[in-house]
């Protein structure tokens, strides 16, 4: 009885989700160390997640996990809890196997050394999940796969062997200036596009991003396959011809006057 008790402590340690599927995204969410993203000890510095995945031919994947909050934070809103996840898209059928590597300490998780810091919560933590074939076709680009460089001009793809011709739209590059997302300046709206949402498709908090992703759509209907944006141009000092500045930044703070020190290295007067 002790045993079995053990054993399903350690399974509720981790949710698989996600279609599990060749290409499809999986995504693993881990029950570690309750935290707030506005503690004084920063978890998204303080504590790196590696996931190894390991495909049934022996392939071998590393990959970076990340805070999640509370799991659900995009339609929550938290800023605090015990979940961490990777996300991962099998290239092969069958059956994987993962360990996790999850470590503590400073500036641990930029650091590229695997020992840097200590071992904690589910540190070593593993398990395996079952690979099905995709079930999607085109233009679903989950029917073509992964885009690899194959050392020449163009990526291509992994199932269907073929090139990737970029075509796209390379502005505004502050696409995600949009203020339907926490914490963000609200410049951007997209209301023109939320007529091209269709059922199905994501949101937030009941029916927000609507806007945001009916533009993605928009592009798609017009034979886009590429756009690209910035998650960074927190100088409003950059060239407003061409890109109106300072209204994306990777962090928590919502407004300029939210920075603790807006003159420092992370400010938007910095240098």
């Amino acid at each position: 009885m002790l045993l079995l008790c053990c054993s399903a402590a350690l399974f509720a340690q981790v949710n698989v989700t996600g279609e599990l599927r060749k290409w499809h995204t999986v995504t693993l969410q881990f029950e570690g160390p309750s935290v707030s993203e506005l503690d004084e000890v920063n978890p998204f510095v303080a504590y790196r997640l590696n996931v190894t995945f390991n495909s049934p031919s022996g392939e071998q994947f590393v990959v970076p996990g990340f805070y999640a909050a509370d799991g659900n934070a995009a339609n929550t809103s938290a800023d605090s809890g015990n979940i961490w996840a990777v996300r991962f898209k099998p290239n092969a059928v069958g059956n994987w196997t993962y360990t996790a590597s999850f470590r503590t300490g400073p500036e641990v998780a930029v650091s590229l050394d695997p020992n840097a810091g200590s071992p904690t919560s589910f540190d070593g933590f593993s398990g395996t999940f079952n690979i099905d074939p995709s079930n999607k076709t085109l233009p679903d680009n989950r029917a073509k796969g992964r885009l690899s460089y194959v050392n020449e001009h163009y990526l291509k793809f992994e199932e269907s062997n073929k090139f990737f011709l970029k075509a796209g739209a390379d502005s505004p590059e502050t696409v995600l200036a949009y203020g339907e997302i926490d914490n963000t300046r609200n410049t951007k709206t997209w209301a023109a596009h939320v007529g091209d949402w269709n059922p199905g498709d994501p949101t937030w908090k009941g029916d927000k991003g609507k806007g945001l992703i009916g533009g993605i759509n928009y592009l798609a209907e017009k034979g886009m396959n590429a756009f690209s944006f910035i998650t960074m141009n927190v100088d409003d000092r950059v060239d407003t011809r061409r890109n109106p500045g300072g209204s994306v930044w990777p962090w928590v703070a919502s407004e300029y006057s939210d920075f603790d020190d807006k003159d420092g290295p992370d400010g938007p007067d910095s240098e």
